[in-house]
Order: structure tokens, then sequence, then C-alpha cells
């Protein structure tokens, strides 16, 4: 099922899934679209799956195309979509800029989720060299601005710690962009990546509410961006990461291991008997 709903300053398009316990699959700025893999096979396995494209992104229209995106704002937005569907309180894995959705959902809507699967989440206040690295997303971010897209991506990579060999990068970030593709492009640049790499979570909130927080991070990240943040959020919240298939996109590359190994996280099994920490 395909719907919308109103909320402040937005319409929300979301997509509904299969049947029994409720699954939320969240990215920020990935849509619905790039958790479709994923959600077919977890509907497939007997849940509901909800996911969603975020405010101001593809087909959720903003009133006003200038706000910002923050995690407490998208929170919000899907706090009242769970409201709407009277589906809580319900486990949410959250990618990226969706995992710091997840996050602050825990926090600020703490009675509509049970467990957050913090899926690589760019936690930039949790490390210790956040202040050069704000100093490089704001270079990221007026590259972008005076119209060198590659050149912001490039910096971007750079800054994440992620290779990627000329030819891929060109085929990725090279020739022109889908009308749809570089409006939502813009929209992180310039709305999105500052405010959401600025956030902090309130670690004490989510060291004693009644969410189970599991921090996640692909097996094929080491040393990237988001593979140090997610450990620092995992310092800071006494637990150890989860390691899933791939890489930073890995439930997109690598759906069907990515939902065995979700299975077992929210089963409270373990892979292979292995440490959550150790590589499969």
């Amino acid at each position: 099922m395909n719907d919308t709903l109103a909320v402040p300053g937005a319409r929300l398009h979301y997509e509904l899934r299969g049947s029994g316990p409720l699954i939320v699959l969240v990215g920020a700025p990935m849509d619905a679209t790039a958790f479709a893999p994923l959600a077919d096979r977890l509907a497939a396995d007997g849940h509901t799956v909800l996911t969603t494209d975020p405010r101001g992104i593809n087909r959720s229209p903003l009133d006003n195309p200038e706000q910002d995106s923050t995690p407490p704002l998208r929170a919000d937005d899907l706090g009242r979509l769970l409201a709407h569907l009277d589906a809580g309180p319900a486990t949410v894995l959250g990618s990226s800029g969706g995992a710091l959705t997840a996050l602050a959902l825990a926090e600020n809507h703490p009675g509509q989720v049970h467990t957050v699967i913090a899926h690589e989440p760019p936690l930039v206040e949790l490390l210790d060299d956040r202040d050069e690295l704000h100093a490089g997303t704001a270079d990221i971010i007026a590259t972008h601005l005076a119209g060198d897209g590659p050149g912001a991506w490039r910096k971007f990579l750079a800054q994440a710690n992620i290779s990627m060999p000329d030819e891929v990068f060109a085929m990725v970030f090279g020739g022109d962009r889908a009308p749809q593709q570089a409006a939502d492009e813009h929209r992180w640049f310039t709305h999105e990546l500052g405010p959401g790499t600025r956030w902090r979570p309130d670690l004490d909130a989510l060291r004693t509410g009644p969410a189970r927080i599991v921090v996640g991070i692909g097996e094929q990240s080491s040393g990237q961006l988001c593979d140090r943040a997610s450990r620092a959020l995992a310092a800071e919240l006494g637990t150890e990461p989860v390691l899933f298939p791939g890489d930073h996109t890995g439930f997109v590359d690598e759906p069907d291991r990515f939902a065995e190994r979700l299975r077992k996280v929210l089963s409270g099994g373990r892979p292979g008997g292995a440490s959550w920490s150790s590589q499969p």
C-alpha cells in the first residue's frame, strides 16, 4: 500500500508491505525506493514493513523548500506516521542520516519504539576531530553551491574515507542528473548535511530509555567516518557494535544477507555464535 500523510509543513509519502510485527526502514536522504529489496524480504518473512520518503525528498514535498531537515524534525514526522497507523511501538532500522532519525525517535518519542538499529550514524559530534570535520563539511557545501557537484562529492567521499575507483565515480556522480535526483542532492547538501552532522543525541536519554539500541556497522566500512562515529556511539552506550554485511549501503547491495543478519539481531542471536563485533 502506498499513501501520503499530511504533517506540519509537509506531506509524507509512505509504503506498507506484509503483515506481522512492524519494522520501519528509514534513511536520510535515502527514500523508500532504496529499501525496497530489503523490505520485500522482511515482508515475505512475516513482518509489516514501513518505508517512507523523508520530508523534502522525492515524493514528500515541503511547504517551505528552504526548511532545514534535522533528526528531531524527521523523528517527529515518523512519530506522527506511527500514530496515524496506530502501529507502534516498532522496531526501527535507520541507516546513515536515517540512523540519526531513529535515535531521535527513541530520545523524543520513547513510547513508539522498542528497538533501534542505528546503522552507521554520521555522529560527527562524538568524534575528537569534530571541529576539523565541521570545517570540511562547510567546504563541501560551499563547493556544491559554487556549482561544482562532482567536486563536492569528491570532497565528501574523501572526508568520509570512502574509496571509489574513478570509473565508478564517473558512473555514479558524473554526467547529467535526473531532475528529481538533482533536487534531492541539492536539498541534502544545503539543508540536511550540515544540521545532521552537528546534531548530538541525548546520550543519557538513550542509555536510560526503554528502547534497545543496537549500533550497526558494515563489515566493509572499517576506518570510514561512519565506522568511527558508530564505534564512538557504541562506546558511549556501553555496548558492542554489530557487523552487518557490506558497507555503508549493504542493505542495498546485499539484501538477502542483510535481512538474515537483521533477523538474528532481532531474535537476540549472534551470527555463528561469535561476538557481535567480530567478523562472521
